[in-house]
C-alpha cells in the first residue's frame, strides 16, 4: 500500500469512527445508553402517533397522545372522552391499531406489535379479564372441570392466560377466530 492510500484509509476510518460515535450519542437518552432495540421502539411509537393525530385532525377529534415502551413493546395512548374512538367492544379501537401497525410497517418495513390504547379501555378491560380470570381458576380449583370462557381477541386472551399462570393453572385457547376462547385447565 502506498503512503497516499494508507492517508486515505485512514481518513475513511476516522470518519466511519465519528459517525458510530454520533449515532451512539444521538441514541443515548439523559438516563443513559438506550439500546438499538428501544430506540427502535421509540421510533414505532412516535411514526403511530404522527399517523393517529393525522387521523384525528382529518375527522375532527380531539385527543392528547402519549407514546412510551413497555414490555419490549411500543405503546400509543390516546387519551379522550368518549368512546367513539373504542366503539362496541373495541373493535374501532382493533382496528385503529392495525392501521397503526400498518403504518409503521410502511415506514419501517417490519411488523410492529404496538399497543393502542384509548381513553384507558384497555386497562379498564384488563382488570375486568383478571377477575374473570380468578373467578374461572376459583371454579376449577373448586370442581376439578375445565371452565371455557366466552371468545376473546388476542390482547383479552394473553391477560388470561398470564392471570391463570400466575395462580398456578395451566389454560389453553381454542376454536378458530373470531370465536377463539380460552379454556382454564385443572391441575395434572
Amino acid at each position: 500500500m502506498t503512503e497516499d492510500s494508507s492517508d486515505v484509509v485512514e481518513i475513511a476510518a476516522d470518519e466511519i469512527a465519528e459517525e458510530s460515535a454520533d449515532q451512539t450519542a444521538e441514541e443515548t437518552g439523559e438516563d443513559g445508553p438506550r439500546s438499538r432495540k428501544e430506540s427502535a421502539l421509540d421510533n414505532e411509537g412516535e411514526i403511530a402517533a404522527d399517523y393517529l393525530e393525522e387521523l384525528l385532525d382529518i375527522a375532527d377529534l380531539d385527543g392528547d397522545i402519549d407514546t412510551f415502551t413497555e414490555g419490549g413493546r411500543a405503546h400509543v395512548s390516546i387519551l379522550t372522552s368518549g368512546d367513539v374512538l373504542v366503539g362496541k367492544d373495541g373493535e374501532v379501537l382493533e382496528a385503529l391499531q392495525e392501521l397503526a401497525r400498518l403504518a409503521v410497517m410502511t415506514e419501517t418495513g417490519h411488523r410492529s406489535r404496538l399497543m393502542l390504547d384509548i381513553a384507558g379501555h384497555r386497562d379498564k378491560r384488563r382488570k375486568v379479564l383478571q377477575e374473570l380470570a380468578k373467578d374461572a381458576v376459583a371454579e376449577v380449583t373448586e370442581t376439578g372441570e375445565p371452565v371455557r370462557l366466552s371468545p376473546m381477541n388476542p390482547f383479552e386472551r394473553k391477560i388470561v392466560h398470564d392471570a391463570v399462570a400466575e395462580a398456578g393453572l395451566v389454560s389453553e385457547s381454542e376454536g378458530e377466530e373470531p370465536h377463539r376462547r380460552v379454556v382454564v385447565l385443572p391441575k395434572a
